[in-house]
């Protein structure tokens, strides 16, 4: 029996008017369910904490091959709605954009992976597995998202061999850059306490404030490190200091600070916090504060060094956009920080510059274009 392709256009489409700002499903996992479950996967739901996740699979692991595919369907809220010239969840086209909420973060990476794989396992089907692992908790806490299938996987021993996270990764133009790392990211939380009192009695009082000013200087001044052959320098930026004192004559008794850093792999989130702890230490017993620290790790800094995987969807990125895709570790962190600990990983999607905006939209042609690149990529991994 024969089928129709596809269309990764329509498909993104019908995500898009799913209104899954996370934590709701929306309808985006049930949609893609039945298009998978009508192509042969097997589906199951993963879901965990109230989150939805949808693991599909066609095949075997038999050979010892599985392919697999990550992303999301969940969005960030759309903002200001007013603002928009286009419904947020309408879908609408205008010329060769489609405009939506997730249209590039990432629902149209979703669709083009899921009809790619349907027409894959279809036209061809492979000696092995493809799986697809989407999960509704990428733009929130990701506690119950990725992890939970990962977790979920281990369990039932489902595998696979090598993934592509959908997400998008380059700069201006389809086909630019590929990622093969991500820079760990960790945030730390400083509480400086002093002792409240009259501005004028500065003898009879400890002033939090000059502390957080000192410890915030030598922290953001740091030179954590010059950068390796494939990450930028680690970085560490203050991104808010709060005391909340409305009195022009009155010392505060606290004073908070949150910092930012985001670091390659020439350290890890427990080195960064020893760190940490050692300067507030110092700075405390300078200053005669006290300052509490606390600190939540988003991800460990981690590369797929430039191999087999790489090759194979630079490969797949030439032949289909022209360009030879940059190999980089740039930018946020991304679910991939937990599907390395699985297999081999790299994420290679649309421009995604206009993600998370008002009138958030992607290209129509480069949607068909993302679709191609992964057929080629699953025909080009069974085909060794």
């Amino acid at each position: 029996m024969s089928h129709a392709p596809v269309d990764p256009v329509a498909l993104t489409a019908d995500l898009i008017r799913c209104n899954s700002v996370t934590p709701l499903e929306g309808g985006a996992l049930v949609l893609l369910e039945k298009l998978l479950s009508e192509a042969g996967f097997k589906c199951t739901r993963v879901d965990r904490g109230g989150i939805a996740n949808l693991y599909a699979k066609w095949g075997e692991r038999g050979n010892g091959k599985a392919f697999g595919f990550n992303g999301h369907t969940d969005v960030v809220p759309v903002g200001d709605e007013a603002a928009w010239t286009h419904p947020p969840f309408g879908a609408e086209v205008d010329g060769d954009w489609m405009y939506g909420r997730g249209a590039t973060d990432m629902k149209s990476g979703v669709a083009a992976f899921a009809a790619a794989a349907v027409d894959f396992v279809r036209n061809t089907p492979p000696d092995g597995a493809v799986v697809l692992a989407i999960t509704g908790d990428e733009e929130g806490e990701s506690v119950d998202g990725t992890p939970a299938l990962l977790d979920w996987m281990a369990e039932t021993g489902e595998r696979m061999d090598a993934c592509i996270v959908g997400e998008p990764t380059c700069p201006e133009n389809m086909g630019d850059m590929i990622k093969i790392g991500r820079r760990g990211a960790l945030t730390a939380y400083f509480e400086v306490i002093g002792k409240q009192g009259h501005s004028a009695y500065l003898h009879k009082v400890i002033n939090p404030m000059p502390a957080v000013a000192l410890l915030g200087h030598r922290l953001s001044t740091h030179v954590l490190d010059e950068g390796t052959d494939h990450f930028d320098p680690s970085t560490c930026a203050i991104t808010t200091i709060d005391t909340g004192n409305p009195a022009a004559n009155v010392i505060p008794a606290r004073t908070k600070m949150t910092v930012n850093l985001r670091f390659n792999d020439l350290h890890t989130g427990d080195s960064l916090t020893a760190w940490m702890r050692e300067e507030a230490d110092k700075v405390a017993a300078e200053t005669g504060t006290r300052i509490e620290m606390t600190t939540r790790l988003s991800g460990e800094s981690f590369l797929t060094p430039p191999g087999d995987l790489s090759s194979l969807v630079a490969g797949a990125v030439q032949a289909e956009t022209g360009r030879m895709p940059e190999l980089s570790t740039t930018g946020g962190t991304s679910d991939a920080r937990f599907v390395k600990n699985h297999c081999p990983v790299v994420e290679f999607g649309l421009v995604g510059h206009r993600m998370h905006q008002v009138d958030e939209r992607v290209r129509i042609s480069d949607i068909e274009a993302l679709k191609k690149v992964y057929t080629r990529v699953l025909t080009d991994y069974f085909a060794e």
